[in-house]
């Protein structure tokens, strides 16, 4: 295969997200005050083309990828599943077989992991994760550049997570063993995290803390992270806020981490659901940046499939 698939972070490994995070840095403070669509100096994907698969709605995964393949010199092309054969019935293996001759990375956003697992199988170019509903790997890559450009290392990182045991606390999870960082979460019964993402964390060697009472999750967190309650397509509403209500990130709630702990969340946001309106627009809150940030992290997402860091 002419490159490397992103599926999961532990496709990558540590050393290798640390790689992504500095080459991050490192370009966004080149770009400092350029136009967004202005091409970086090196323009290390010059020629290459991206195509973006669609089968979940998106903002700033389909923003950030297109403008990150464009700064880094190449363009892009979005496909979703109800203009597509895809949506039609064309088997992902067939479709895989097809984008890998026209293109030279897939990135798809999609709903059961089990697709993106049989596109990497049979695509002969790079895939990459654009969320599932077992992983969101690129939000993370974001997150943590976030978290080390407010001066917090990662090694003996404490992560405070409230709410759904979701997709992004899976790649939280991940992460936290190969960066060597510490999850504490506070979710309601019924809600947990996959055994297998807490189990590998802590064979790593992070410390993965699961707790029914959210001020033990929070304290003394140096960051605070949360989620929609609800995503897109879930049932049983009502009874899943209910079970929520206690984990809302809240001013109360945030008393009780760090003075200088960082807030979270990936976006969208239902202020007045997760996170009190004062904490999302407060000064603890990076949210913005963190949005930011994923143009950033998806060019070194996409050099690194390509073989362009190590």
């Amino acid at each position: 295969m002419n490159g490397r698939h992103f599926l999961n972070l532990a496709d990558a490994g540590g050393d290798a997200i640390a790689a992504m995070i500095n080459d991050a840095q490192d370009r966004k403070a080149a770009r400092r005050d350029w136009p967004k669509g202005r091409v970086d100096a090196d323009a290390p994907l010059d020629g290459r083309v991206l195509a973006m698969v669609f089968e979940k709605n998106s903002t700033r995964t389909r923003v950030s990828f297109d403008i990150a393949i464009r700064q880094l010199g190449g363009s892009s092309l979005v496909l979703d599943a109800a203009s597509t054969q895809l949506g039609r019935g064309e088997s992902v293996a067939d479709t895989a077989r097809v984008l890998s001759r026209m293109a030279d990375a897939i990135m798809i956003r999609t709903d059961d992991h089990g697709k993106i697992e049989e596109m990497a199988r049979h695509a002969t170019v790079p895939v990459i994760n654009g969320l599932t509903d077992r992983s969101h790997p690129c939000q993370i890559v974001a997150d943590l550049l976030t978290v080390v450009e407010q001066g917090k290392p990662l090694p003996g990182l404490e992560v405070a997570w409230l709410g759904d045991g979701n997709n992004v606390l899976h790649s939280i999870i991940e992460a936290a063993g190969l960066m060597k960082f510490n999850v504490r979460i506070g979710t309601p019964q019924g809600y947990d995290p996959e055994d297998a993402f807490v189990s590998e964390a802590r064979e790593r060697g992070a410390r993965i803390t699961l707790t029914r009472d959210p001020v033990e999750a929070v304290a003394g967190a140096d960051v605070v992270v949360t989620d929609t309650w609800v995503s897109m397509g879930q049932e049983h509403v009502h009874n899943k806020l209910a079970a929520m209500a206690p984990f809302q990130v809240n001013e109360a709630l945030m008393a009780h981490a760090r003075p200088d702990a960082r807030f979270l969340h990936c976006l969208p946001a239902h202020v007045g659901e997760e996170v009190s309106e004062d904490v999302f627009e407060g000064p603890q809150s990076v949210v913005f940046d963190e949005a930011e940030n994923r143009i950033h992290a998806q060019k070194s997402v996409l050099l690194w499939c390509f073989g362009l860091l190590p």
